[in-house]
């Protein structure tokens, strides 16, 4: 064999080898994630379709695969039920050997998600919103990623407690994130020196309340606010009754050039522009790919590892996953438009306020996250 041919084969060897110990990295030769999300009931706008659309995308950057491991995205309709979210996942994780879940968007299906990916080291990429994901509830492998009920809730009232708006009155939704939006809006009205109508629900409860409000003409020399408003909230309310509501966001596609870049892609595919729950889902899902391309792995630890140790940066936030799983980043005060401010559908917030990273979330000391102590 000549010296040529004996260093061709040697060099085929070493990058056979390397393609063998690169897939041996990833369980199942497939990176599986899976999104799963309200796809029939009150909340199945603000995430969805669209979310899985927002996770394809993410995928669609790398190529769909990985390190020549393809990447897989499957969904499935928890319909709020805990119950039925979880079955779900089991049977994702034990028999259709899904990596990492993303979205969910309901509190009470993401604390038995949460738990049952902490046994199977599995990766939760949290769109839900209770704080106690990042605090009694965290865990090595769950991450929350777009808002929570401080950001939005606390955040939300100390803000506006701050403008003199000092009398407070709470609608609350009778389930856990109801009562943990209402909990933590209560601390700040009450650390603010105030004693507003504040509607602690989302979704449809939330825009019927709104249209309610309107009707009744109790918007009249009343401000109205409510700590989760999605962009398709006010789509289905419309101007002439959601104008004027303040809330805390924590995406606007018409933010700057960059997210105004990707809402564009994905009204193509969808037809309409993205909430901030379908733009953090395709953040979040690009993030984790890094995560594993960065860890050579799809293993649950090594991946969050990398999760915490990467920063984020692309059109849904910048900033940092912290030690209790929790991405920091810039939230928003945001007002609805007058229909004359408007110029076009989907055109319906003022950024009234930047709210930076490190006042926006609660302080990492304060959540009780039994990680933050090790």
């Amino acid at each position: 064999m000549t010296t040529t041919l004996r260093a061709l084969c040697a060099a085929m060897t070493a990058t056979l080898l390397h393609i063998h110990v690169a897939h041996a990295a990833m369980s199942d030769n497939v990176i599986r994630i899976g999104v799963l999300s309200d796809r029939s009931g009150a909340y199945a706008d603000l995430g969805g379709e669209g979310s899985v659309v927002a996770a394809k995308m993410a995928a669609e950057e790398f190529g769909n695969a990985i390190g020549g491991v393809p990447v897989e995205i499957v969904s499935a309709d928890h319909q709020n039920k805990p119950d039925i979210g979880l079955g779900i996942v089991r049977r994702w994780f034990d028999t259709e050997k899904v990596d990492a879940v993303a979205d969910i968007s309901n509190s009470g299906v993401g604390f038995a998600v949460t738990a049952l990916a902490k046994e199977r080291n599995k990766i939760v990429l949290n769109a839900s919103a209770s704080s106690d994901f990042t605090g009694k509830a965290c865990t090595r492998t769950s991450f929350q990623w777009v808002y929570t009920s401080y950001t939005n809730g606390y955040g939300l009232a100390r803000a506006l407690t701050a403008q003199k708006l000092d009398s407070w009155f709470l609608i609350t939704v009778d389930y856990s994130f109801g009562h943990a939006f209402a909990t933590d809006m209560r601390r700040a009205v009450e650390n603010g020196g105030g004693k507003v109508i504040a509607l602690a629900n989302a979704g449809a409860d939330m825009t019927n309340s709104v249209k309610q409000a309107a009707e009744f003409g109790i918007t009249r020399g009343q401000a109205l606010v409510a700590p989760t408003v999605f962009l398709t909230d006010v789509d289905a309310m419309g101007l002439a009754a959601a104008q004027n509501l303040q809330f805390v966001t924590a995406y606007y596609w018409d933010r700057d050039a960059e997210s105004r870049v990707w809402a564009d892609k994905f009204f193509e595919k969808v037809g309409r522009m993205p909430t901030m729950t379908q733009a953090g889902v395709y953040s979040a899902v690009r993030h984790y790919l890094r995560a594993v391309q960065a860890a050579n792995s799809d293993d649950g630890l090594a991946v969050a590892a990398k999760i915490r140790e990467l920063p984020v940066a692309d059109s849904f936030a910048r900033g940092t996953i912290r030690t209790d799983g929790q991405f920091v980043h810039d939230m928003y005060l945001a007002r609805v438009k007058t229909p004359a401010a408007s110029s076009r559908r989907w055109d319906y917030y003022d950024i009234v306020a930047t709210i930076p990273a490190e006042q926006a979330f609660r302080p990492l000391g304060e959540g009780g996250c039994e990680l933050v102590s090790q």
